[in-house]
């Protein structure tokens, strides 16, 4: 298996992966301060896939932190394939959770017009834009993943 930029064990990966927890723990942090959050079917989904995303990038940017350390390259085809199967299923659950939240935030706070420019509203705003913004790490993540399974 080739290494490029991005593949497990180099400091590109271990960007993307402090990226995705930074973006998801924003997000989390940003549902939960607001008030009625939990009343939410969707919001409550978006909390619960952020926190899968948290836990699944910090365990690999560890594993990329050790593996440069210890100047050491990644390409098991067993882990690879481990780290396609996590990658996607955790990219495919939080792009729902953020476009489920996305949809909820608009309904209520512009189509029914319950919300203004309320503190609220805002916070779900954020919290959804970190949200995607996590999505966009983890699928840049989850193509270097599927293209180094495909060149191995």
């Amino acid at each position: 298996m080739r290494a490029f930029p991005g593949t497990p064990g180099t400091f590109t990966s271990l960007f993307l992966r402090i990226l995705q927890c930074v973006f998801a723990a924003g997000s989390i942090a940003s549902m939960v301060t607001a008030p009625n959050f939990f009343s939410i079917t969707a919001f409550c989904y978006l909390i619960a896939s952020m926190g899968l995303q948290i836990v699944w990038s910090f365990a690999l940017a560890v594993l990329d932190g050790t593996a440069l350390v210890k100047r050491k390259a990644l390409h098991n085809s067993v882990l690879v394939s481990l780290f396609v199967i996590g990658d996607w299923v955790t990219a495919l659950l939080s792009l729902a959770a953020a476009s489920s939240s996305a949809g909820i935030a608009i309904l209520y706070f512009n189509d029914l017009g319950t919300c203004g420019f309320g503190e609220e509203c805002q916070k779900y705003q954020l919290s959804v834009a970190l949200a995607f913004l996590g999505w966009v790490a983890i699928s840049i993540s989850s193509l270097i993943m599927l293209w180094l399974f495909a060149a191995g």
